[in-house]
């Protein structure tokens, strides 16, 4: 069975995404639902694409006391998504608190959520790692670091970039988790993002999933552009 791209939905209301998925009728996806869209819409939203049988990685990237973070990772198991993350800069305490909430929260006979850390966001840069992070380490140690901690904390992997994804595995273990943002087919715009992949560059490199958002949700041809990359991280010749 094909791998699926997850498709990060970087949109404001419902409306927006009942038009978006009108596109892919009958076809089930792996969505991103990220702090935009969460924080405006609620649980609702998530509850209503688990419905439609999508499944969900929800990106909100809890970062705060252990026992904050736990209580709410039990809250958020409830909803049967299947990832979520958290910030490792965060801790191992913190992250340990987070599987703590997510094996307590999830439902009786469903499978948890997969549970992953970001590592250093792709849009960091080395010299914002230095000048506002005051981390004088190079950006690919820090990252490396965090994706150690993590493991040691015991979650399923981590948020990297697909550039990094090969050396944390290294780090870690095979199976360890490498869900790789920053995916633009060859020729896209990279926006704001720094470090950055094509879909077949990032299978090469060890990456476990991949998240591309912009290159399928603002195309004139969302279907078509979504199986282009499906195709291409999974190594299929069109």
């Amino acid at each position: 069975m094909q791998s699926k791209p997850i498709i990060a939905l970087d949109f404001s209301t419902s409306d927006e995404i009942k038009t978006f998925l009108t596109h892919f009728k009958n076809e089930q996806l792996f969505v991103k639902v990220g702090m935009e869209l969460y924080y405006q819409n609620g649980p609702e939203v998530v509850k209503w694409m688990k419905s439609l049988g999508h499944q969900i990685f929800l990106d909100l990237k809890l970062h705060d006391i252990p026992n904050t973070v736990e209580r709410s990772m039990k809250g958020l198991a409830a909803l049967d998504v299947d990832m979520i993350n958290v910030h490792a800069a965060g801790g191992k305490q913190m992250m340990e608190a987070a599987m703590s909430g997510i094996i307590s929260g999830t439902p009786a006979g469903s499978q948890r959520p997969s549970l992953i850390a970001v590592t250093q966001l792709t849009s960091t840069t080395q010299e914002a790692m230095r000048t506002e992070q005051l981390i004088q380490v190079p950006l690919l140690q820090s990252v490396i670091h965090y994706a150690k901690l993590t493991q040691s904390a015991g979650l399923d992997g981590v948020v990297c970039s697909a550039l990094e994804a090969q050396l944390i595995k290294e780090n870690t273990a095979s199976e360890f988790l490498c869900v790789t943002p920053g995916i633009r087919p060859s020729g896209d715009e990279k926006g704001d993002q720094k470090r950055v992949a094509t879909p077949s560059r990032a299978k090469e490199a060890g990456s476990s999933f991949i998240v591309v958002g912009r290159p399928i949700t603002q195309s004139a041809d969302p279907v078509k552009s979504y199986h282009t990359i499906k195709n291409q991280w999974n190594g299929v010749e069109e």
